[in-house]
Order: C-alpha cells, then sequence, then structure tokens
C-alpha cells in the first residue's frame, strides 16, 4: 500500500493533478498495487485566506508519505517566490530532496524545435543537485538602499552534498543502462573553488564504476551541444543553478513544457514529483492545458517506487497519444481537452 500526498496547488494545477490521478487509478487496477492519496489544499488561495504557506507541522505530516504527487505552484494573486520558497524549495530542503531528476525524451509524434533531430537523438538525463549551490540561500546585503550597495550570495557545495549527487548519478547511468555514459557539466575554468570539489569527486568516485564512461563539458558548451548534438548525452550531472539552467533547455529539445516532468528525489525519503510547467493562471478552468506533463511525474514516481513494469505501460501509453492522437505539441495544440486526453491515456492502458 504507497501512501501517495496529492497537493494540487494553483491555476491549472487541480486540472492536471486530476489527471495523473486518474491514470494512477487505472495503471493500479491492471498493475495490481494498492495506494492510498491524501489530498492538500497548499497553495496561493490557503495562502491568501490564512497567511499560511506551509508549517512545521504539515512538513512532518508529508514526510510519512511514499511519495508527493505535485500539480503546480504560481498564484497571480501572492507575490512570485512566497510560495516557491515556502512550499517548493522548504519542502525540497526539509525532506532532504538532494536529487532533481529529469528525463529529457522526445517521444514520437511530439514536434521538436531541433532541425533533422527524432526520437533516435534525444534520450538523456540530467541529475542535478538539488539543495546546495547558490539556492542555499547563503549570502546577504551590506549598506542595501544607498549608491554603495553591496550584494552577495554564495555558492555552498559541501563534499558530502557533492559526493552523493554524483554517486546517484552512477548508480542511475548503470541502472538506465543505455550508452552508460556519465557527463560533468560545470565551470571548472573560472569557478575553480566549488568546481574544483566537483570535478575532484567525480574523477575519485569514476573508478569505483568501471562499465561507465565519463567525460566534461563547460555549461555554456552544453547548451550549444543540447541543441546542436542532443544524441552525444546520456546522463548529464550538474549543480543546482546549472541545473536549473539546461533543464529547461532540455524540456524545449523535447518538445516544451507540456511533456516535461520531474523528480524531486530523496532515494532513502519522500521524493515528490511535478510537471515542470507552472500554474498558467489564465488558462484555469478551460480544460485545456496539456496534462502529459503530470502524467509523465506520475510515471516517474511510479519507476521511483519500483513499479517499473507499471511506469513503462504508462509511458507507452504517452507515445501511443502522442503519436496517433494530438496536434502539435510544441506549438501549444492538442486538438483534445485536458480530460479527453487523459482518457485516452488510461484506454490505452486499459487496452494493451
Amino acid at each position: 500500500m504507497y501512501k501517495i500526498a496529492v497537493i494540487p496547488g494553483d491555476g491549472t494545477g487541480p486540472e492536471v493533478a486530476r489527471e495523473g490521478v486518474k491514470v494512477l487509478e487505472a495503471i493500479a487496477g491492471v498493475a495490481g498495487f494498492d495506494y492510498d492519496t491524501r489530498f492538500f489544499a497548499y497553495g496561493g488561495d490557503r495562502y491568501l485566506e490564512t497567511g499560511v504557506v506551509l508549517d512545521d507541522e504539515e512538513l512532518e505530516e508529508l514526510r510519512a508519505f511514499d511519495a508527493i504527487f505535485l500539480g503546480a505552484i504560481g498564484h497571480p494573486g501572492v507575490k512570485p517566490g512566497i510560495l516557491e520558497q515556502g512550499i517548493l524549495l522548504r519542502i525540497r530542503f526539509a525532506l532532504d530532496q538532494y536529487i532533481n531528476l529529469r528525463p529529457v525524451k522526445l517521444f514520437p509524434g511530439v514536434d521538436c524545435p531541433l532541425k533533422d533531430k527524432g526520437p533516435e537523438d534525444i534520450d538523456f538525463v540530467v541529475v542535478r543537485e538539488n539543495t546546495e549551490g547558490l539556492y542555499a540561500g547563503t549570502g546577504g546585503f551590506l549598506r542595501k538602499g544607498t549608491p554603495e550597495e553591496v550584494a552577495v550570495q554564495e555558492s555552498v557545495n559541501t563534499r558530502k552534498g557533492v559526493e552523493r549527487c554524483l554517486r546517484f548519478a552512477y548508480e542511475y547511468c548503470r541502472r538506465r543502462d543505455r550508452d552508460r555514459k556519465l557527463t560533468l557539466c560545470g565551470k571548472t575554468n573560472v569557478l575553480t573553488y566549488a568546481w574544483d570539489l566537483w570535478e575532484r569527486t567525480f574523477e575519485e568516485l569514476a573508478p569505483e564504476y568501471p562499465d561507465i564512461a565519463t567525460d566534461y563539458a563547460h555549461v555554456d558548451a552544453i547548451c550549444m551541444w543540447f541543441v546542436k548534438n542532443p544524441e552525444w548525452f546520456d546522463v548529464v550531472v550538474t549543480d543546482n543553478m546549472f541545473g536549473d539552467i539546461i533543464t529547461d533547455l532540455g524540456a524545449m529539445i523535447q518538445g516544451g513544457m507540456g511533456i516535461a516532468a520531474g523528480g524531486n528525489i530523496n532515494p532513502e525519503g519522500t521524493s515528490m514529483f511535478e510537471p515542470i510547467g507552472g500554474s498558467a493562471p489564465k488558462y484555469t478552468g478551460k480544460d485545456v492545458i496539456n496534462p502529459l506533463a503530470a502524467i509523465c511525474a506520475v510515471q516517474m514516481m511510479l519507476d521511483h517506487l519500483e513499479e517499473r513494469s507499471a511506469a513503462d505501460r504508462v509511458e507507452r501509453a504517452v507515445i501511443r497519444v502522442c503519436s496517433r492522437d494530438l496536434e502539435s505539441l510544441s506549438a501549444g495544440r492538442m486538438g483534445k481537452s485536458t480530460s479527453e486526453v487523459g482518457d485516452l491515456v488510461v484506454k490505452y492502458i486499459k487496452e494493451e
């Protein structure tokens, strides 16, 4: 019995979360596993009504679940940063979800913005360190509000944090068993302290994984090669800031935010899975938002829970929808409503 916390969130989050839960119910029925969901109304509406984002007791309650499924966070009535820091970042840090896992996979039938590139060329994963770096919140102001103001934002990188991220990437590359190639993405020629630690640790771990080929690329070169030669990559590992940047580029080359999903992973604790696109409040209630990213987040959650045959079955159903039933996803057109797309995924799960 898997205990799943569902946070539908803001804007179109509840609509895509609904389709994700619909798919979870369908795959559980055919794969034969049990689950229990509990819904939590964390988000902008509750904050505006109560002034509470996420308190300590609620955070501890989430820790008891096997996984968290999130719809979207972001409310037009709430100042940017309050919900993102108070819910997303707080959960990531408090539950020690130290890996951000972002598959970049182009499905058949999804338009790719890259000339002459297809599904055989775009199939890699970015492993992003998720709790350190520039996102640790270390820094401050000096003489704030004056002409001599100084703002300092420090990147925090610990041996423990770097090593456990790199070790996860090596292990994931081995389990993925595709090209067995791990690329470190950094900026060693300029950021000499943090990236000296990353590079040394990367090289020190390599002998423990003789079956994994390794290489290195600067982050600016990675951005270029994701566009020019995405087929070069299998698993890419990087720090928090660089990972945040290159994964959005990855989402675009796989067809856009409507298909991109991610996981915030604590391999020893509670992990959280979410579609990458925002809450898109202007589309709220119109039943037009693409739910496939949320459904792919459910697929990732199943894989994490080691229901891997079920996860593969969900992915095959998504591929059938993309290749048979939808218009140009990269152009923002589906030709189907949000709920109709979810129904199609359920149909193909049951038909297989």
